[in-house]
């Protein structure tokens, strides 16, 4: 698995991963390579030398393998921080607001723009972080979506119905407006394509002022204060694992 998030990370070789693991030697890594017992996200790996990034899930007889303690941190992310590990443009980065959390390198599972606050996961659990980010998986997210001006009953309801986009048509689960305010929406969502919730408001003449995500994966807002994290129950990780 290749994102964005992960680019700034060194790969490792295969075999000094599988031995950093605690299975065996670098010399009977290589061996187990040969034998075709490893796999990489689901392929089997049989050529010496190739390298792996921290998302990619190595097995080795279907038992997934890692060399760190798997790591949770559910972030409040603030207004002007991307979600990336590095930024070229020297921008503030999530990374930045979970500093001494953990030991481990933890990154991101999906991303939120810019001007987009609320809830993110960061892990280090590459399958964990692959399953939630699969369609298949149906992760719903819910939003407080503040435009900067009501809306109207007739875009209300193309909303409901399914805005056609330059990548499709965009389902919502659920829409409404929040305590009687129509420039104050709550949208549910599942689906995962790059920046959808402003582009269905900008298809119909709406600027979003403030997008808040509240609950991803019935993860919430609780007890986690706007640029603040927390380490997740075994309870939501079981949770989140379910759902694959």
């Amino acid at each position: 698995m290749t994102t964005k998030e992960a680019t700034d990370i060194q790969p490792i070789r295969l075999n000094k991963f599988i031995s950093n693991a605690g299975v065996c030697a670098r010399r009977a890594a290589d061996l187990l390579i040969k034998e075709g017992l490893i796999t990489v996200n689901g392929e089997k790996v049989t050529t010496l030398g190739q390298k792996i990034s921290p998302q990619d899930v190595v097995k080795y007889r279907d038992k997934v393998l890692s060399t760190d303690t798997l790591v949770y941190l559910l972030v409040n992310k603030p207004k002007d921080y991307v979600t990336t590990n590095k930024d070229p443009q020297g921008r503030k980065t999530v990374l930045q607001l979970v500093e001494g959390a953990c030991e481990e390198r933890v990154y991101p599972v999906g991303r939120l723009d810019r001007n987009t606050t609320g809830l993110l996961l960061l892990t280090n659990d590459g399958e964990l972080a692959k399953m939630l980010a699969h369609p298949s998986s149906n992760v719903k997210k819910l939003y407080h979506v503040v435009l900067n001006k009501p809306i109207t009953e007739e875009d209300f309801d193309k909303i409901k119905e399914g805005v056609v986009l330059e990548d499709g048509v965009a389902p919502v689960d659920k829409l409404e407006i929040v305590e009687g305010d129509r420039s104050s929406i709550g949208l549910e969502i599942h689906m995962g394509r790059n920046r959808v919730i402003r582009r269905i408001f900008e298809a119909l003449g709406y600027e979003i002022a403030r997008l808040d995500r509240v609950m991803y994966a019935n993860l919430t807002k609780k007890n986690v204060s706007r640029g603040q994290w927390r380490l997740l129950t075994s309870e939501e990780i079981s949770h989140l694992k379910a759902l694959g």
